[in-house]
């Protein structure tokens, strides 16, 4: 590649506007209404086939981040183009039902097997989702470990930190860093491994949740980010003002109402609330299987006691 002053950077032709850059990133931060407000008002005749299906799965998968899995579900037809009928599988997958998910697992099995269509990147992604969901990690890595995209290398750091493989997650963070450094999902990759290895990364975290709220408008996970810091941090109170922010932005976040669950009883408040609507909202949540499972544990304590 010609650098910077050489007398050739004329011969090389533009490069195009990147017209989904905003509304990926609204969706990287969490503002799912912003993402489709944007994805709606994206001019068709400026995007290229790829773009025009890019934009739409971006559209759908922010309708299933705030919960709208049927309309998802309504809108993809048949002859959609493949990423779309992998997204409408993952709006299938977390609707709630059982027996949907084995036909979704099985489904998603035959498109990767596809050779026409298994190596689509959006694809991999709503595989890899789903099979993290599943905590079936070899499947997801299997299809998600060879990258392709960004999203894809982030889903690689979610999947490591839940095997408790910070270092094959600080090996992708890496490769994102080497892409692009400041790309939103790369500061956010950076940000869970520091949470999760604690510590004097804790006060790393919080300045890259910290600068994340001062580009731009906060959203549930940044708000959920800076408030995980301050409990890592002893700050409970802080972080308390930070979840009921979000809670008003959200009252059906996922990760809000679990944080404030653990937050509250951090501060010897009432947590129940919170804990009855996360199992409304999310009734696989990681935490509400842990108070189940402990909850379980306690009752055949004390009947073997009696």
């Amino acid at each position: 590649m010609p650098r910077p002053g050489t007398g050739t950077e004329g011969m090389a032709a533009s490069p195009s506007p990147d017209h989904l850059f905003g509304l990926r990133n609204s969706f990287y931060i969490g503002a799912y209404h912003a993402a489709i407000t944007s994805s709606q008002s994206l001019p068709a005749h400026a995007l290229s086939p790829d773009d025009l299906v890019e934009r739409d799965a971006l559209l759908y998968r922010s309708y299933i981040a705030i919960g709208s899995h049927q309309l998802v579900i309504g809108e993809i037809g048949p002859s959609a183009a493949t990423p779309l009928q992998a997204v409408k599988l993952l709006a299938v997958y977390l609707s709630g039902d059982a027996g949907n998910r084995e036909s979704v697992v099985s489904r998603l099995r035959e498109l990767l097997s596809d050779a026409a269509v298994g190596t689509n990147p959006i694809l991999r992604l709503m595989a890899g989702t789903v099979f993290m969901h599943e905590r079936d990690y070899a499947e997801a890595l299997k299809h998600t470990s060879s990258g392709g995209s960004m999203e894809l290398l982030a889903l690689n750091v979610q999947i490591y930190l839940q095997m408790n493989r910070t270092d094959h997650a600080e090996k992708q963070l890496r490769v994102m860093q080497q892409l692009d450094e400041d790309h939103t999902l790369t500061q956010l990759a950076n940000a869970w491994i520091d949470l999760v290895m604690g510590g004097s990364k804790i006060q790393e975290a919080h300045l890259i949740f910290q600068d994340l709220s001062e580009k731009y408008p906060a959203t549930c996970t940044i708000l959920n980010g800076k408030a995980l810091c301050s409990m890592h941090m002893g700050n409970f109170e802080d972080a308390e003002g930070l979840l009921l922010e979000s809670l008003n932005k959200d009252a059906k976040d996922a990760e809000t109402l679990a944080n404030l669950t653990v937050c509250s009883l951090n501060l010897g408040k009432p947590a129940t609330r919170y804990l009855n609507q996360l199992k409304l909202a999310q009734p696989d949540h990681a935490l509400v299987k842990r108070m189940s499972s402990a909850a379980d544990s306690f009752d055949r304590a004390c009947q073997a006691m009696a």
